[in-house]
């Protein structure tokens, strides 16, 4: 005892001492260095504040706060992400929960066009003073023809029938709901995103309905189609292929092509820039051991599972599939093993054997004989709406009583439906519905088990309890089709993936590529000395979210428009793959420039025009017999076709040909020049052209002008948006954008 109050003793002296000695350096620094000190604080606390600040701090300094620029206007980063936000939930909330790649990929390309858009058109909609008035918003949330999206809200459907509910959706908009529940406050928060999408969305719709309002055939080019369907002709060619000439015959220089792309301009306009890449995919994918394990897992279960008289809790248990009771026929039941499943008696397991995969092993629970689909009436009163109450049991119970009465008595069904009924989407049909037995699962039980158990005919009050309502149902079975025997059915599923082990060798195998080639040289010579299989991802966009063949690739996006040509990327891990690449093309705004992947292309178009210039020139001046004996062609007949129509007989689509025939300069029975086509030169001779006004039907004019109008006024809303933000001057943050 004595030790440790000498020890603690002694350690107090210690602590004193330094405490004494800090003491005396902070009094130096005071008195010596004041200004010294002060400067070091200041410094650090605007360190402190930089650190703390983060990313934003670095976007501000380096003018990235951005996700793009529209004529010199920026999109904000956080606004961009609510609006992502904003459109996924209304995803989720719509019954589509779990929202894949190319799903997401594809909500955050349509934020980003609606919001450059909206930028694009936002001066010129308030120079019109085009705006959604208070009326306008009314009808579309509200009216009596609400928008499409507010009768698909999963809150105004009848939960029984699916159909749209006008009273949930008063509800709602005049917040007569319980706030304090969770589910009423998540329905209300997408409500709310809901109305403003629609919102945001009706008023760009206003803006495409003016432009597209004044879309008209003007008289000149009526008079134009007009002539053209009354004029006729009928020619005599000979078409002369380019394989006539051989490519040996013909050289193309990189002067060559640039000319080409010069002279074509307006077709090789590169308006967004892009990069294009060529990489190797290490793909995690299962092992045998992999394999292996989860087969004996999930055979382990078989002998309990085929025991078990607790059939759900065992499936909720083990499987990833959870237990739904449902009854299947071999019609419904959606495997390629139906047959072999369902022809095994009552209380068998079958499996395990794979399908989507993962490992199933499925028992025959019960047998019996159901219809296919049951066609009903019934007249529903409410005791709760969503948690909400709305009558009480008592008052409930004798409605539905003397509704009961008032049926079997002989009254009007459908005033009754009219008069008393809460299920607002079947009182136009008289409260009929018809549900398979595939729709079973999502009936409420009760009300399901009456109705398929149950005999035509059958008359019954049942009363529900769910989570969307609670009240009473008095329903009538008007007729039941396709009775015949069906299985109830569990199955239990473990999906087959690669283990951790399995991943970490396949990681290390991509990881050892990236580490020894670094270059582009021995990047090429490995794949080709390994023969691994190169993929190539061609023309991608700085605003892309996703690389077909990939999936999600915002990552890799970000490294194409920060590296140089011929740079090797690190590792990607991109969802069961680890892929390296090798940027392979830089594709800026303007002209195209000649490349390795648009050689072959531009060559080829060079080539085509080259040869024919050569097979012009060399039958230049012969007759059509002379030039069909040289080239061993056949002199070929295109009959009485039409000015208005591009496609000649025995030709194809060939509107050079159409164009030259009806030239006032070329006359009967003269060779024409060689015109290039498609796929070859043609020479022609006219043989006749005729104009008749008794041919060309006013009628038909007419209903072909109308509906070239109305095709282009439907799609002038993709048309205009394309148009304007292709003439707009966009720049993209790469780092910014998701």
């Amino acid at each position: 005892m004595s030790n440790f109050l000498i020890n603690l003793r002694s350690l107090e002296i210690e602590i004193n001492t330094k405490q004494l000695l800090s003491m005396s350096v902070i009094q130096s620094l005071r008195t010596k260095y004041a200004k010294l000190v002060g400067f070091i604080i200041a410094i650090s606390l605007v360190g402190f504040l930089l650190m703390d600040a983060g990313d934003n701090i670095r976007k501000i300094f380096t003018g990235e706060e951005y996700i793009a620029k529209v004529n010199g206007e920026k999109i904000d980063p956080q606004e961009y992400s609510i609006r992502v936000n904003e459109l996924e939930t209304l995803y989720a909330a719509m019954g589509n929960s779990n929202l894949d790649d190319n799903t997401k990929a594809q909500i955050h390309s349509q934020v980003l066009n609606e919001m450059l858009f909206e930028k694009v058109v936002a001066g010129q909609m308030d120079d019109l003073g085009l705006t959604l008035t208070k009326d306008e918003q009314k009808e579309l949330i509200s009216g009596s023809n609400p928008h499409p999206l507010v009768m698909q809200f999963p809150y105004f459907k009848n939960p029984e029938t699916g159909q749209f509910d006008p009273q949930a959706l008063m509800a709602f908009e005049q917040k007569k709901l319980d706030t304090r529940n969770p589910q009423v406050a998540k329905a209300l928060e997408q409500w709310d995103m809901m109305k403003s999408y629609i919102k945001r969305q009706a008023l760009l719709q206003k803006y495409n309905a003016l432009v597209s309002g004044g879309i008209a055939t003007p008289k000149f080019l009526s008079d134009i189609l007009s002539k053209e369907f009354a004029e006729t002709a009928s020619i005599r060619f000979v078409k002369v292929p380019y394989t006539a000439i051989g490519d040996n015959e013909v050289k193309v220089t990189d002067a060559d092509l640039n000319e080409y792309i010069k002279k074509h301009a307006a077709q090789y306009r590169i308006d967004d820039p892009t990069r294009s890449m060529e990489y190797v995919s290490f793909d995690v994918v299962p092992s045998k051991e992999d394999t292996a394990v989860v087969f004996q897992a999930i055979s382990n279960l078989k002998a309990e599972f085929a025991t078990t008289s607790d059939n759900e809790n065992f499936v909720n248990r083990n499987s990833e599939e959870q237990y739904t009771g449902a009854y299947v026929s071999k019609k419904t039941f959606m495997s390629q093993f139906a047959d072999s499943i369902l022809n095994n008696p009552v209380g068998s397991v079958y499996g395990p054997y794979f399908e989507n995969g993962n490992y199933k092993l499925t028992k025959i629970l019960e047998r019996t004989t159901l219809p296919d689909s049951v066609k009903v009436r019934h007249i529903l009163v409410k005791t709760k709406d969503r948690g909400n109450e709305v009558l009480s049991d008592s008052a409930a119970k004798k409605r539905i009583d003397s509704v009961e009465l008032a049926a079997k008595a002989g009254a009007d069904f459908n005033q009754l439906v009219t008069t008393y009924s809460d299920d607002d989407g079947s009182k136009k049909t008289g409260g009929e519905y018809e549900f398979t037995l595939a729709q079973r699962p999502q009936i409420s039980t009760e009300f399901g088990d009456f109705i398929f158990l149950g005999a035509t005919g059958g008359k019954k009050v049942v009363k529900v309890d769910n989570d969307n309502y609670s009240g009473y149902h008095y329903i009538e079975i008007l007729s039941q089709k396709g009775t015949g025997p069906v299985e109830k059915v569990a199955t239990i599923s473990k999906p087959l993936f690669a283990s951790p082990d399995t991943e970490n060798m396949i990681y290390s195998k991509a990881t050892e590529f990236a580490g020894r080639n670094t270059t582009a040289k021995a990047f090429d010579e490995t794949i080709k000395k390994q023969n691994l299989n190169k993929l190539v991802a061609d023309n991608v966009k700085v605003n892309d979210f996703m690389i077909p063949g990939i999936g999600s690739s915002r990552e890799v996006i970000r490294w194409m428009y920060n590296a140089k040509k011929d740079d090797i990327s690190p590792v990607f891990n991109l969802d069961g793959r680890y892929v390296i690449a090798k940027l392979t093309a830089i594709r800026d705004k303007g002209l195209m420039q000649v490349d390795e992947s648009n050689r072959p292309m531009l060559e080829a178009q060079v080539k085509a025009e080259k040869k024919a210039a050569l097979i012009a020139n060399k039958y230049k001046g012969q007759s059509l017999d002379a030039i069909a004996q040289a080239t061993t062609q056949a002199v070929q007949v295109a009959d009485s076709f039409s000015a208005a129509n591009p496609y000649l007989p025995n030709l194809g689509y060939e509107p050079k040909v159409v164009g030259y025939t009806f030239f006032s300069g070329l006359k009967p029975n003269t060779t024409s020049p060689g015109i290039r086509g498609n796929d070859g030169v043609i020479f022609m001779s006219l043989v006749s052209r005729e104009n008749t006004n008794a041919k060309a039907d006013p009628a038909q004019i007419q209903q072909q002008i109308q509906m070239q109008t109305m095709q282009l006024k439907s799609s002038v809303g993709g048309m205009l948006q394309q148009m304007l933000l292709r003439n707009a001057d966009i720049k993209y943050s790469a780092k910014n954008l998701y």
